[in-house]
């Protein structure tokens, strides 16, 4: 049972002493920062990183929701968007995200005494193709979730048992995910992007995608929505509005949502990367 796992997560951080975790307020390092406050106390530090890849929605969702556990709660700022490496997009592009976040919070983490510095990076992600995670474990951090198995249906069964509100949160990967492998990512585009979502969150919707391909937005919705969709959606009001964020085309994925679609092109790109 999931519930089992809790135990071991929190002597885990009792091991530790102090901790300084990576929180995004995705559900993921909600739960490692519910726990480690829960164990650790004012030993626990939260760390939330701020970059315009960053919805304001999400970082407001992380305020309120680091309020509610009660932890310590701060915001850095990270600067990716200053690497070229990182704004061409390469299929490799979370290496660089993460070798920014962790270049930032290590030494923070060695000033303020936290010997380790901890991400939500469950037991899943390790199956997919996450070159982020690369980058944080060459920099010390550990990934408590994941060294003890726990899986993304573990953490949600064990959010909700802890009461967190956000327990069946829909993911929400950083908006630099909603442009396809080798399209340069520009703050602007980024803000496009994170107006559009905003439109359909305030009609409603809560998963989702807008992936954006040059001057043209894709929605992406889970497939059994699309017919409700599109016979009760105004789509010439949806259409003028997306064209008032800068966007061009507007049109809807008929195969539906589906959480990493982008990477499908992976095997092939990743190939090609190492010749």
């Amino acid at each position: 049972m999931s519930i089992d796992k809790l135990e071991p997560l929190k002597r885990l951080f009792a091991e530790m002493e102090r901790a300084l975790i990576a929180y995004s307020g995705g559900i993921d390092s909600t739960l490692v920062a519910k726990v480690a406050y829960d164990v650790l106390g004012d030993r626990a530090l939260a760390i939330t990183a701020v970059s315009p890849s960053l919805l304001p929605e999400d970082l407001e969702d992380a305020r309120v929701q680091a309020a509610e556990i009660g932890i310590a709660h701060e915001l850095v700022q990270t600067h990716e968007m200053d690497n070229p490496n990182y704004t061409a997009n390469p299929v490799n592009r979370c290496y660089f995200c993460k070798s920014e976040l962790h270049d930032t919070l290590k030494p923070l983490a060695l000033e303020r005494g936290y010997p380790y510095v901890v991400d939500g990076v469950n037991a899943d992600d390790l199956t997919d193709y996450r070159p982020g995670i690369q980058a944080a474990k060459e920099r010390g951090a550990r990934s408590p979730l994941a060294e003890l198995g726990i899986t993304k249906a573990d953490v949600r069964a064990l959010a909700k048992h802890l009461g967190l509100a956000c327990w069946d949160k829909p993911a929400q990967p950083c908006l630099s995910s909603r442009f396809p492998y080798g399209e340069e990512i520009t703050i602007a585009k980024l803000q496009r992007v994170g107006r559009a979502e905003a439109s359909l969150r305030r009609m409603g919707l809560s998963t989702f995608r807008v992936r954006s391909e040059g001057d043209t937005a894709r929605i992406e919705l889970p497939a059994e929505q699309l017919k409700e969709f599109v016979l009760t959606t105004d789509l010439p009001t949806l259409v003028t509005t997306f064209q008032s964020f800068g966007f061009l085309y507007v049109t809807l994925d008929l195969e539906g949502f589906r959480s990493g679609k982008l990477n499908q092109v992976l095997p092939f790109a990743v190939a090609n990367t190492h010749g």
